[in-house]
């Protein structure tokens, strides 16, 4: 079994607490040196791409760099971020894509948006010249959506439609315009028992205390599948939970609850 990435938390900490965020509630870590080796090297088999995103700030790691540098060597790396700590990976040459998550900007974080935005488009430039793609996401609608397209069409002589859908700004710099979802749990009043997803299809995810999981929205590690540092991925891969998943996604059905309480695909 292949997957087209595979995401990996390297840290569930954050530095903000949007409202639109599910917030962790698991105790905060970050994954060491030599975890982040010894899961490297179970993954390495299944993918060519990883996504360092979950829950939590990647960019808060305090060996983020060392992280993007030692993973590059065999996967192409593409990373999720807030971009309040954009400074911290700027010059990095390892990174593939970078998603940008604009809609968290907020005041009550202390920063005027013209001081986020330069701070962030200035290390794009830089992250450009490197080859690294950058998808702005703006996917949750607030009162700074027109503001922050404003900025962008002055900065690069754009004219971007405040109801855009998805904009090429150039050809490394792309704008990502999702709707908002509804994070899957089982306390939700989304239900429903019919549907597919790509979990376990073309992607999983593993929380940073080494718990693989279906897909990158099982934050909380509800759908708990094993855990990579004490099992090979191929032995929960092909366990009887995986299978039953997988046979049911192929005929459009959910069995496991908390996929029940999950309309990603069907939003988005």
């Amino acid at each position: 079994m292949r997957f087209k990435r595979i995401y990996v938390e390297i840290t569930n900490a954050c530095n903000l607490s949007c409202d639109f965020c599910i917030k962790n509630s698991r105790k905060v870590k970050y994954i060491s040196i030599s975890e982040f080796k010894k899961l490297l090297s179970k993954v390495k088999p299944y993918t060519n791409y990883l996504y360092f995103h979950v829950l939590g700030e990647p960019l808060l790691h305090p060996k983020i760099n060392e992280l993007i540098d030692i993973a590059s060597r065999d996967f192409n790396i593409n990373i999720t971020t807030n971009g309040y700590l954009i400074d911290k990976i700027k010059d990095n040459k390892n990174i593939r894509q970078l998603n940008i998550s604009l809609h968290s900007f907020n005041l009550k974080y202390k920063m005027s948006l013209n001081d986020y935005l330069n701070n962030i488009f200035d290390s794009i430039d830089t992250l450009i010249k490197n080859n690294t793609y950058i998808s702005l996401r703006l996917w949750v609608k607030n009162k700074y959506s027109s503001e922050i397209i404003d900025y962008i069409n002055n900065r690069y002589k754009t004219c971007i439609p405040y109801n855009l859908e998805n904009f090429k700004i150039n050809d490394y710099l792309f704008i990502n315009n999702f709707h908002e979802f509804i994070w899957p749990d089982l306390s939700n009043s989304t239900f429903d028992s019919n549907g597919t997803c790509y979990g376990l299809i073309d992607h999983i995810g593993i929380l940073v205390d080494g718990t693989v999981v279906p897909c990158c929205l099982d934050s909380m590690g509800v759908i708990n599948l094993g855990n990579i540092y004490n099992t090979n991925l191929d032995e929960i891969l092909n366990s009887k939970r995986v299978i039953d998943m997988i046979d049911n996604f192929k005929n459009n059905k959910k069995c496991e609850e908390m996929c029940k309480h999950c309309k990603f695909i069907e939003k988005n």
